[in-house]
């Protein structure tokens, strides 16, 4: 392992913008430098530093993925923390160089388990960094459960948020509630008080009751179009809200299934693209060899057998990111929805740019948006995740 790496020769897509024949020198776990080709060649470095020619490859800073249950056959679900710290590895190998293992909703005893989980494994990893934990439920409408099961759902409990908050050691990042249920404004205003994102998603909230959450700091929409009141032309819904009003967030599952391709272009028209992140929803089979031969998978997502709702994609994020660049989003603001989008809407600090005195977390990808490095915390990842 190095504490000092210098990619150059680079095209370097900061998050903001793209630089060509640029450099970025790291120094211990953070981005020291970003510079031009002739800097470079003009910069006396130490012996101990180590120089990659990118060849005019990609510099990005790393996938964030802030909605992910499992990939290569691990799962924030199991409630184990070795499949959490598998997860962790199996991300690095794709790019992911932060993520927000999601829970989906389950019974009490079980969700409480699978948050120690996470805890547990924080802190841990030797791939992908674990920024907290995003619950996805309980507290959803049982109209628009999707893939949720039923038994995981139940009314709002300001009780039962206490218990998950001090399960989880005050490490829930984001959490997916239903703004139309009765209770939800109090409960959300008790969660703004701990910095928790609340995202609007399984719900069958009208037009009004969104106004009414984004009131309570309800501001970002979970998996934009699926599991929600979708729009009409007399009642806008929870797809209306968030394509009326550009102060709300959303995310996209970008395995072009979820969500039409060119649904994604009608919102890159109608939103800042500030507002928008990509995300996965992948679940614990995506990337396996099992992928395809499960009863789950069907038409390039896993399906329930029973009712065959969709309840889960099988991408990683470098998939999603070649998704969206195949159907005419620039690579520009792919970065922008991959990286430092989710980033700055997870309220993650020194995450999600490449500029100097943030975390040394990048990709390199050739020119066909293959992967060649990933780099965390400075350091290139190769050791395989241990639990104790």
């Amino acid at each position: 392992m190095n504490s000092a790496i210098c990619f150059h020769n680079a095209t370097v897509l900061t998050g903001l913008s793209i630089m060509r024949n640029c450099a970025v020198y790291i120094k211990n776990d953070k981005i020291a430098d970003v510079y031009n080709e002739q800097r470079f060649r003009n910069k006396k470095f130490s012996p101990k530093v180590k120089i990659i020619d990118a060849q005019g490859a990609y510099i990005l800073p790393g996938f964030i993925d802030t909605h992910i249950h499992g990939i290569g056959g691990f799962s924030a679900d199991d409630g184990d923390c070795k499949s959490v710290l598998g997860m962790s590895e199996t991300l690095a190998s794709y790019g992911v160089t932060s993520f927000i293992p999601t829970l989906g909703a389950a019974p009490v005893d079980m969700t409480l388990k699978k948050i120690k989980a996470v805890v547990k494994a924080m802190g841990k990893e030797k791939g992908a960094r674990i920024l907290g934990l995003h619950l996805e439920g309980p507290f959803l409408s049982p109209e628009r459960a999707g893939g949720q099961i039923a038994e995981g759902i139940c009314p709002v409990n300001p009780d039962l948020m206490k218990k998950l908050w001090k399960a989880s050691k005050g490490h829930i990042v984001n959490m997916t509630v239903a703004p139309e249920l009765k209770g939800m404004r109090e409960l959300a205003l008790e969660c703004n008080k701990l910095g928790i994102v609340l995202q609007a998603g399984h719900t069958n909230a009208t037009y009004n009751q969104m106004i009414e959450g984004m009131q309570a700091n309800i501001m970002h929409v979970t998996h934009l179009f699926n599991a929600m009141r979708p729009m009409h032309h007399r009642e806008p819904g929870v797809v209306g809200a968030a394509l009326i009003h550009p102060e709300i967030s959303c995310e996209i599952i970008g395995d072009g299934i979820h969500v039409n391709p060119n649904l994604i272009q009608l919102l890159l028209k109608s939103k800042p693209l500030s507002q928008i992140v990509l995300i996965t929803d992948s679940f614990k089979l995506a990337k396996t060899d099992l992928a395809e031969d499960s009863e789950y998978y069907l038409d390039k997502c896993f399906h329930r057998k029973t009712d065959n709702v969709i309840i889960g994609s099988a991408i990683s994020m470098l998939d999603g990111f070649k998704n969206l660049i195949d159907d005419g989003v620039s690579i520009e603001k792919a970065v922008r929805m991959a990286c430092a989008n989710p980033a700055q809407i997870m309220k993650q600090k020194n995450k999600g740019l490449i500029l100097p005195g943030y975390d040394a977390d990048l990709i390199m990808l050739d020119n066909n948006l293959r992967l060649q490095h990933t780099v965390i915390g400075g350091k290139f990842i190769k050791e395989k995740p241990q639990c104790v």
